[in-house]
């Protein structure tokens, strides 16, 4: 039994909108930028985003890219043999997954500093741990892009590494959400929203041509 209350609420729910930003081509000067609700000074971290890309095979692609004065902080790669990766500062962490492709795709990539612990999940189907850069601390200050790699400060873009492709739901909390959380997140149940990134609220800074797609969910 719903009264009137829940069913209107109900109802919003069927109809929830979300926004969704398009890449429609290569280039050297098309990214979004994403103000973080919180300084990124980061021990642990869960990253997720639904993205769908049509380069198969062809080259490597940023697919997150957060940047500070001298060091690429936290950087996730589609990589050029397909595997997907993410770089904290230095050497990266690789994983054999299925390729990404024009059927979207719910990524998420987990780290937690204290045991070193990294895993990726795709679709809700999480990967193998692997340790990767234990005691590390990701630090403030910096910028995050979709689109493009930068190689010093918010410049110096390869248009053979942007994006392109659909990408949205782009969600990051400062721990590791659980097992459970994350399949929640795949379905579309509602779960507590990012801390760091929030793609409800998230005030987004456009530069280029990149389209911004309204959808129903």
């Amino acid at each position: 039994y719903l009264d009137f209350f829940s069913f209107s609420r109900f109802c919003l729910l069927l109809f929830v909108t979300i926004k969704t930003l398009v890449f429609p081509s290569e280039t050297s000067d098309s990214y979004v930028e994403m103000v973080p609700l919180k300084p990124l000074q980061l021990k642990a971290f869960t990253l997720c985003m639904r993205l769908a890309t049509e380069l198969k095979g062809e080259r490597e692609v940023i697919l997150f890219a957060y940047r500070t004065g001298d060091y690429d902080e936290l950087n996730v790669w589609r990589e050029l043999d397909g595997r997907l990766s993410f770089y904290l500062s230095g050497d990266g962490v690789f994983f054999q997954v299925p390729e990404l492709g024009a059927l979207k795709t719910h990524l998420c990539v987990t780290w937690d500093s204290s045991s070193g612990a990294a895993t990726v999940f795709m679709d809700g189907r999480k990967s193998l741990t692997k340790i990767y850069k234990k005691g590390h601390t990701i630090r403030a200050g910096g910028k995050v892009l979709l689109g493009q790699d930068p190689d010093s400060y918010l410049g110096d873009y390869d248009a053979k590494q942007s994006f392109v492709g659909e990408v949205c739901d782009v969600n990051m909390w400062d721990s590791v959400l659980p097992d459970r959380t994350i399949k929640d997140l795949v379905s579309g149940k509602r779960v507590q929203r990012g801390n760091v990134f929030d793609w409800e609220t998230i005030q987004l800074k456009i530069s280029g041509t990149v389209e911004v797609i309204h959808r129903e969910l």
